[in-house]
This record gives C-alpha cells, sequence and structure tokens, in this order.
C-alpha cells in the first residue's frame, strides 16, 4: 500500500533520469521493497521468514538448473548419474546436498511462515487473497518436492513413487486410469521418471510466479503485524529500507551459517539411508515413508484403519489427508472474529498451541513404523486438528472476549500516551 507519506522515488544521477523515463524498474523496487514501502514500525522477527521463504526457492533454482545440466532422467542411469554428479562433477556434491538440504530448510521455513499466519491472524480480511495464494504455494511446493524425490532412483524414491501414486487407486471407479495416466503405465517406470523431472524443473518456475502474485496481493493492503491493529498514521509505519532490510539480512547471515552447517558437517542428517541403494522393485524396505516435511500427512492418511460402511478406510485416508490442506482455503471464513491477533485473543491461543502439539505429533508419528502406540496417536492428533478447524476456530471466534487492543500500532509500542502528552495534542 502507498501512503500519501510514503517516501517519493527521485533520481538524482542523469542516467537513472534516462532509465526511469523509459523503464522504470529502479522506482517499481525502491516502491516495492526500498525506501518507498512503508510498513508497520513494530514487526518482529516472524516477519522474516517470507524473505527467507523466497531466498530458499533462488537456491532451489539455482542449485537445480546446475545439477539439471548433469542428470540423465532414464531408469537405466538415473542412479549412476546421481553417484557422478556427486563424485566427478567439480563442486557436484555441494550442488546436490545444497539442493537436498535446501527443501528441507524451505519446507522448514515455510511451515513457520504458515503457523505465523495461524497465530497473528493473517488471514483475515483484507488479506485473504495473500492467505489463499500462500496455500498454493505449499501445494505446488508438495508436489514439486516429491517428484523431486523420485530423481535419485534409489529405493525410497522408486518405493515412494509407488506408494503416493497408489493412493489415486483408492479412488473409486477412476482410480486406477488415473494411477496409470500420472506414471504412463502400470508401476513407475522410464516414463514416470522423465515426466517427474520435466515437471520438478518446470514447477519451481511456476511457483516463483505465484510468490510475485503473493507479494503483489500483499501491497495492496499492506503488511499485517502482531497487533492486527491497522496503520493509522505516519507515526505507525518506517521505511522498508534500510529498517527491514538491515533486519532481514541479519536474519539471513544466521539462516546461512545454519544452513551451511548442515550441508557441510551433516548434509545426509534429513535424508534416509535406503535412498543410497539403487531402485530394485522386487526388493520392498522394511519401512517406506515420505521426506520428513510429509510425515505429518502422512500420519493423518495412516490415521484411517476401518472402513466406514461402504467408503474404504483407504480412500478416507487420502481424502484427509488432502483436506487437511484445502481445509486452510476455507479459514478466511471459519475464523469470525473481528481481532486479528492471537497476542489479544486468550482462549484461541490456548488452542493455537494445542494445534503446534497435535503438529509435533503427527510429525512423530508419520516417520515411525505403522503400529502402535503411534497408530493411536496419529488418530487422537487426526481428529483434534480437523476439530480445530472446524469445531474448535468457528465457536471461539463467536463467544470468546478478547483483550483489548492499542488504539494504534504506536500505542502499542510506545504505550498509551500519558495525561501531559493528551492535554498537549489538544
Amino acid at each position: 500500500m502507498s501512503y500519501p507519506w510514503a517516501n517519493e522515488y527521485k533520481p538524482s544521477h542523469p542516467a537513472m533520469v534516462w532509465l526511469d523515463e523509459r523503464l522504470p524498474l529502479p522506482r517499481l523496487i525502491y516502491g516495492a521493497v526500498g525506501g518507498g514501502y512503508e510498513v508497520p514500525r513494530n514487526l518482529n522477527y516472524f516477519w522474516n521468514f517470507g524473505f527467507l521463504a523466497g531466498l530458499c526457492l533462488m537456491i532451489q533454482i539455482v542449485t537445480g538448473v546446475v545439477l539439471a545440466m548433469h542428470y540423465a532422467p532414464n531408469t537405466l542411469v538415473a542412479f549412476d548419474s546421481t553417484e557422478h554428479i556427486m563424485r566427478d562433477v567439480n563442486w557436484g556434491w555441494l550442488m546436490r546436498y545444497a539442493h537436498a538440504n535446501g527443501a528441507s530448510a524451505f519446507f522448514v521455513v515455510v511451515y513457520i511462515h504458515i503457523f505465523r499466519g495461524f497465530y497473528f491472524g493473517s488471514y483475515k480480511a483484507p488479506r485473504e487473497m495473500i492467505w489463499l495464494l500462500g496455500v498454493v504455494i505449499f501445494l505446488l511446493m508438495m508436489a514439486t518436492a516429491f517428484m523431486g524425490y523420485v530423481l535419485p532412483w534409489g529405493q525410497m524414491s522408486f518405493w515412494g513413487a509407488q506408494v503416493i501414486t497408489g493412493l489415486f487407486g483408492a479412488i473409486p471407479l477412476v482410480g486406477e486410469p488415473i494411477q496409470h495416466w500420472l506414471l504412463g503405465g502400470f508401476a513407475p517406470d522410464n516414463a514416470a521418471l522423465n515426466r517427474f523431472f520435466s515437471l520438478h524443473f518446470l514447477l519451481p518456475f511456476v511457483i516463483l510466479g505465484v510468490v510475485i502474485l503473493h507479494i503483489w496481493a500483499l501491497h495492496i493492503p499492506g503488511s499485517s503485524n502482531p497487533t492486527g491493529v491497522e496503520v493509522k498514521s505516519e507515526s505507525d509505519t518506517v521505511p522498508f529500507h534500510p529498517y527491514y532490510t538491515a533486519k532481514d539480512g541479519w536474519t539471513v547471515g544466521l539462516f546461512m551459517v545454519i544452513y551451511s552447517t548442515v550441508v557441510f558437517f551433516a548434509p545426509n542428517m534429513l535424508g534416509h539411508p535406503d535412498n543410497y541403494i539403487p531402485a530394485n522393485p522386487m526388493s520392498t524396505p522394511a519401512l517406506i515413508v515420505p521426506e520428513w516435511y510429509f510425515w505429518p500427512f502422512y500420519a493423518i492418511l495412516r490415521a484411517f484403519t476401518f472402513d466406514f460402511f461402504f467408503i474404504p478406510a483407504k480412500l478416507m485416508g487420502v481424502l484427509a489427508m488432502f483436506a487437511a490442506i484445502l481445509i486452510w482455503f476455507l479459514l478466511p471464513w471459519l475464523d469470525r472474529s473481528p481481532v486479528r491477533s492471537a497476542n489479544y485473543r486468550p482462549l484461541y491461543r490456548k488452542f493455537f498451541y494445542a494445534l503446534v502439539v497435535a503438529m509435533v505429533v503427527l510429525f512423530w508419528c508419520g516417520g515411525a513404523h505403522a503400529e502402535e502406540p503411534y497408530i493411536m496417536l496419529s488418530q487422537l492428533a487426526t481428529l483434534y486438528y480437523f476439530a480445530h478447524f472446524l469445531i474448535i476456530v468457528p465457536i471461539v471466534s463467536s463467544i470468546e472476549r478478547p483483550d483489548p487492543l492499542p488504539y494504534s500500532i504506536t500505542e502499542s509500542v510506545l504505550g498509551p500516551p500519558t495525561a501531559l502528552e493528551s492535554a498537549a495534542k489538544a
């Protein structure tokens, strides 16, 4: 949002004046992420994760393009080409480890970004479109990550593709034809690997396009803030540059230290050792699990263990797994509270922490064997997960008595004005 007090771009160098008259790209950047973009003065470090998500996307695109130059999407040589990258290509091991761990870093950052939205009500009007585009980005990320996991053509790659595409087979009548259409055959093979490689290369650029829409939608109402109170005056905002570019820069430095530590000292910490075994359709691994960032939804899938009348358990699990994400699209309308931030919603805040616990349980159960007590725990966590969005959030938003809100962002930072200050203004 362009406030009346926002700084205007005024080029001084003749070359910049010439460029601004013909292609006002510097003006666009200045107004989007520079001194011309005014943002609330009370943003905390949770607002830095959006920038970090963009950084992770750039890392994935750059390293992915380099890896694609040396990868061969053919089942006969895919595993060997991956090892060739690791052993023979100059700095190939770094590119692969940076890409593999970059995916994990991307999901860590995005999960925090999403739960920040849950806590501070960033999905509420007038920012519904920002939220909806964010959910679309998350779905595209999951599709991209799944296809990328198949490409090394190790044991987990092959069997992960077999299990995940097999979920579509649970759909009555059309399920098996859809599965065969996705794979290009009756099982993961050369056709599946080729199309997964093609889509895995394409989708990050689609994500980048949706990210641009996401940022564009953000600039219409302006950024939300921890209080949930809208901007009222010039004292409520500061220019994005240099205040938040410096803050983002500090966060990027900390992120790169952690990310580099994992890449250089524990690159396989988040991977599965079975994926260093070539794919073998005749040997099933003892435990087939997707990458860790899919675990909560994988736990929801496995939580359904018995048929419900004429609906098979497998079909219910598949529907619940997809519904667990699609339900986020409805959140702006399920939560009817006029107060955005959970800082001023004491009852909702308790249930938010319960949701965090439920997600931690689902993460834990999703990576474990399908046995007790993990099945029972995943069932309880799944029950609370859906109850939270479909029952608790609508009811709490109707009956809750929020705490008093500050009049303005400035008041939330500096405190209410004293009697002397109020008299001076009067």
